[in-house]
């Protein structure tokens, strides 16, 4: 088990990928704090996960308060003693195209994807830095690289967190921190099931060589090797998980 006697933090950790992250954390043998602003959802994901060998609790909280992000990480303390991960998972993504965009459509997306990623990686790396070890690891996305049709307020929270990330990876290395971003590609959830038209479908499957979306469980699996003892040298790399949709140009002859 890759993070036996391990604490792990994750926003967004009610459902979707944040839940699928958590589930896999406790797998690989960490205590899990589910942080999310569904606090049903994070209790139903957190008690399912203490029904196994490891302990989880949920914390109800709001990404964008910065009050919210420190008492995240004080009641993670006040548990568990310590924390050693944090997945910023916690996130919104909406249908924005560049001349339709709307300032508070703008700002709220910003401030959720962004800020939120901020604060509450602010607040565990304050506590990760005392022991001298820790991960952040961020959810960052393929639209952060590479445009794409209504992704001006989606894909340009992604960029910013994939620009923070390096930040972070610079100030906290020397202090025994790493911190990394996952690219995921679209993947299958229950939002992409209803969100995603035949015609997005299409025109992702298209450009994916494997021809087919993620798993969340994939997503999962990457998160855990960036958590892990293994990754102790990998430190502001985006690894893209995404069929090898970024790495392609003209596919066709």
């Amino acid at each position: 088990m890759r993070l036996k006697d391990r604490v792990a933090i994750v926003t967004g950790g009610g459902s979707g990928l944040g839940a699928g992250i958590a589930q896999r954390f406790a797998a690989e043998g960490a205590a899990v704090v589910c942080a999310d602003i569904n606090e049903a959802n994070a209790e139903a994901v957190a008690s399912g996960i203490a029904a196994g060998p490891t302990e989880a609790i949920a914390v109800g909280m709001d990404v964008t308060k910065y009050d919210d992000a420190v008492r995240l990480t004080a009641e993670t303390v006040r548990q568990f003693g310590q924390v050693d991960i944090i997945v910023n998972s916690a996130g919104i993504a909406n249908h924005m195209p560049f001349l339709e965009a709307k300032p508070e459509d703008f700002q709220r997306i910003m401030r959720i994807n962004l800020e939120g990623t901020l604060y509450c990686a602010q607040q565990a790396a304050r506590e990760m830095v005392k022991r001298g070890y820790g991960r952040v690891i961020n959810i960052a996305s393929i639209a952060g690289l590479r445009a794409g049709i209504g992704r001006t307020g989606y894909g340009t929270s992604k960029a910013a967190v994939i620009g923070l990330t390096r930040q972070m990876a610079l100030e906290l290395g020397p202090l025994g921190v790493t911190a990394n971003a996952i690219g995921p590609g679209p993947v299958e959830t229950p939002l992409t099931a209803v969100a995603h038209s035949d015609v997005t479908r299409e025109a992702y499957l298209d450009l994916i060589p494997l021809k087919r979306y993620g798993e969340i469980e994939e997503m999962a699996d990457a998160a855990a090797f960036l958590a892990g003892e293994q990754a102790g040298y990998v430190n502001g790399q985006i690894l893209y998980v995404d069929g090898g949709y970024t790495a392609i140009g003209i596919a066709r002859e």
